[in-house]
């Protein structure tokens, strides 16, 4: 059976002779022909002796690769011209091609001057005319440099639009949040709450579970805010819309409803839950140090805790008895949190 690789160098030479006598042409005169052709596309070609390394032949391209002429280039070996590692690359990458006795395409990167470049390079065995095995590698090096940059400059801007179309997308969503946010509080306004507090009665009604709803007022404020007037106040209700929502989950939902009432949903929390973490929040207002020109704005604030459906089967009802617990945490003097009444239905 014959060698494929043996193969296709006699069906490559067979076409090269069944071309030349379509032309009327010999084969060394095809085989010029073919040579020009390469110089014209810019190739770097060369044809060297394997077993020493020895060029037998570059064109005109090939030799300025390495600063010199072609005629300069007959009868040098790579470790005339090129670094060692170089050297031991170009090598391997030749006798694998000759190993294999067929044509074969790599990858080959070269510098010369502190200039990089990158080249595909197809080696191919030269037939020799008794059969023997091949002595003799064609090399055609295509240059891929400029190629590569425009790839990586194309990755880059690339890279570049996505970032630039993630910013504009975090900053629109951005945007579109701070539209439904309070600007001194940096909670969320009512028409916002209202409608996550209708879509939160309607996922506790079909999934069986509870939530709370926390009504929250603003105590009267001291004397040292009063004199203070508008730049004080506005220092407590920053600080008072940090701690609301430092002490919310990305699930729950903090507002601000009028000037000094706020309220607080927190989803599938219950009742005695909800009561214990707004103790906590009580508790950090009651201790937030507030500064505005040297003197402590302390404030203090009073909650109403109801849940879902304990204390009320409506969002109506809700709302109302969380509001009738603030009122009556009011009564106590303030600076305090009161549970609403849980209702008992006669079967």
């Amino acid at each position: 059976m014959i060698d494929t690789n043996e193969s296709s160098s006699r069906t490559g030479a067979a076409l090269a002779r069944s071309v030349a006598a379509a032309l009327d042409a010999n084969e060394a005169g095809f085989a010029g022909v073919l040579l020009q052709a390469l110089d014209r596309v810019q190739v770097l070609l060369s044809i060297k002796e394997v077993g020493s390394g020895r060029y037998v032949h570059v064109n005109t391209a090939m030799a300025e690769l390495f600063g010199r002429s072609a005629v300069d280039m007959i009868g040098a070996t790579d470790a005339d011209l090129m670094e060692p590692a170089q050297v031991t690359a170009v090598r391997a990458a030749e006798h694998a091609a000759l190993a294999h006795a067929m044509a074969t395409t790599s990858e080959q990167r070269f510098e010369r001057d502190g200039v990089k470049r990158e080249f595909s390079v197809a080696r191919i065995p030269v037939p020799r005319a008794d059969g023997s095995p091949a002595r003799h590698l064609l090399s055609a090096w295509t240059e891929l440099t400029s190629a590569h940059q425009r790839e990586t400059q194309l990755q880059q801007a690339l890279a570049q639009l996505e970032q630039q179309q993630t910013a504009a997308e975090v900053l629109r969503r951005e945007t579109q949040d701070q539209g439904m946010r309070d600007t001194a509080t940096g909670l969320y306004q009512r028409l916002h709450f209202d409608d996550q507090l209708r879509r939160e009665v309607d996922l506790s009604s079909r999934e069986h579970r509870e939530f709370a709803l926390v009504s929250i007022a603003l105590d009267p404020l001291g004397d040292a805010v009063t004199a203070l007037g508008a730049p004080a106040r506005l220092r407590v209700f920053e600080a008072l819309g940090r701690l609301l929502r430092g002490n919310t989950r990305a699930m729950d939902a903090s507002c601000r409803l009028e000037e000094d009432r706020f309220a607080v949903l927190l989803s599938g929390v219950g009742l005695a839950t909800a009561h214990s973490r707004m103790e906590g929040l009580r508790r950090q207002c009651a201790t937030q140090i507030v500064v505005l020109e040297g003197r402590d704005l302390g404030f203090t604030v009073s909650m109403g805790v109801a849940s879902f459906p304990h204390t009320a089967h409506t969002e109506d009802d809700l709302m109302t008895a969380a509001d009738l617990a603030l009122v009556e945490a009011q009564k106590r003097g303030g600076n305090h949190v009161t549970l609403a009444s849980i209702r008992f239905e006669l079967g």
